[in-house]
């Protein structure tokens, strides 16, 4: 069974992209919320409690409606720890399945709130993304189109770095792209030596 490393940080902070590399290293990696979006969709068990909890208008003609889940959640927190109560079972089943084909050292398992959810105790190590939360906000724009009260209410949602930090077995502080390539390619010598 591969070790499994927790990869996780705040909206902006460049999650995707530290995960691109560790992909390219050949590290097998698990998008939780990438699967999240197909389980909602594919998955007729959590569809059915999504129709239940949202209504008809949950999906439409181009399958799951986010932006009308979207709305509703971020307006509601009692709404959206009802989602997440869905979802979360469903992704660690899912993660479960996948995790036990893979045949190497390490697989990354990328969750956005893996502090937050308490998903960080079921990993073997964790790696904390960070940066100054004007620099997360600012690439969260660009990336998303959003405005900077879109993105707020995102990370309003999320704990803030100096809840995290202590948690972290590993952090990379992503300013300097070049910096953080070192040190991902640091880290990966490393996570394979733990097997």
């Amino acid at each position: 069974m591969p070790k499994i490393i927790g990869l996780t940080g705040g909206i902006g902070s460049g999650k995707s992209r530290v995960v691109s590399v560790f992909i390219a290293l050949g590290v097998p990696c698990y998008i939780a919320d990438q699967a999240a979006k197909k389980l909602m969709i594919n998955n007729a068990m959590v569809k059915e409690q999504i129709l239940d909890l949202f209504g008809e208008k949950a999906y439409d003609q181009n399958g799951l409606n986010r932006a009308y889940i979207g709305e509703l959640v971020f307006k509601d927190p009692e709404k959206l720890k009802a989602l997440n109560a869905i979802i979360h079972p469903a992704v660690a089943q899912d993660f479960s399945e996948w995790v036990s084909q893979q045949d190497c050292p390490y697989v990354i398992k990328e969750v956005a709130i893996l502090f937050e959810t308490g998903g960080y105790k079921a990993v073997d190590q964790s790696l904390l993304i960070t940066a100054p939360k004007e620099v997360r906000l600012q690439r969260a724009m660009q990336r998303d189109q959003s405005t900077k009260e879109e993105v707020l209410a995102r990370m309003n949602n999320q704990w803030e770095d100096e809840q995290r930090l202590p948690l972290a077995s590993h952090v990379i502080e992503n300013l300097t792209w070049k910096d953080t390539e070192k040190e991902i390619k640091r880290l990966h010598k490393y996570f394979l030596s733990l097997a």
